[in-house]
């Protein structure tokens, strides 16, 4: 009774860590926060409709907040653990609060990520009828041939940590806003 998007974000953070030469044995008890962008609850629907609803397991299995929790959990994680829904900006909502965490010491790392997977047809069918996605399937952004946006699926994972050394990038701003 487990929303793939858990099992998604569950791999890609274990692979982020690996890449990141973080050891998984050194992890538990680690003060490393977990911040995940999350905003379809498609797969809430599909129980409700099945044997799973019975599951004990249903609530945690389709709950966003038990998404990142889930995570720091079965990692043995003692940092920061939220899941942030801001639709279309729900990664980079992770991403800026885990590089204030980093700044303002409260975990000495963190994963990151970011998930969207659409499970059933019903809020893509609404945006098409009200004319917010493309006709023809492609994006065309700033450009006059755009007609829309295209919806996409994915799952990503970053190590973070408050180190420079050995590190793959670095993150050197970052900024929330909504107009």
């Amino acid at each position: 009774a487990m929303d793939p998007q858990q099992r998604f974000l569950l791999e890609r953070g274990y692979d982020a860590m690996q890449q990141a030469g973080m050891d998984h044995a050194t992890m538990p008890d680690s003060l490393t926060g977990v911040f995940v962008g999350i905003s379809l609850l498609d797969f809430a629907d599909i129980v409700k409709e099945s044997s799973m609803a019975r599951s004990v397991y249903a609530a945690t299995g389709a709950s966003m907040s038990i998404a990142s929790g889930r995570i720091s959990f079965i990692l043995g994680l003692q940092g920061p653990c939220a899941s942030y829904d801001t639709a279309c900006s729900a990664a980079l909502t992770a991403s800026h609060a885990a590089a204030r965490a980093l700044q303002m010491s409260e975990c000495t790392g963190g994963l990151v990520s970011g998930v969207f997977m659409m499970l059933v047809p019903s809020v893509g069918v609404t945006f098409a009828t009200a004319g917010m996605t493309s006709a023809t399937g492609h994006s065309h952004t700033f450009d006059k041939a755009a007609d829309g946006y295209v919806r996409g699926e994915g799952c990503c994972t970053l190590a973070v940590t408050d180190d420079a050394g050995g590190s793959l990038g670095t993150i050197r701003g970052t900024a929330v806003k909504h107009n």
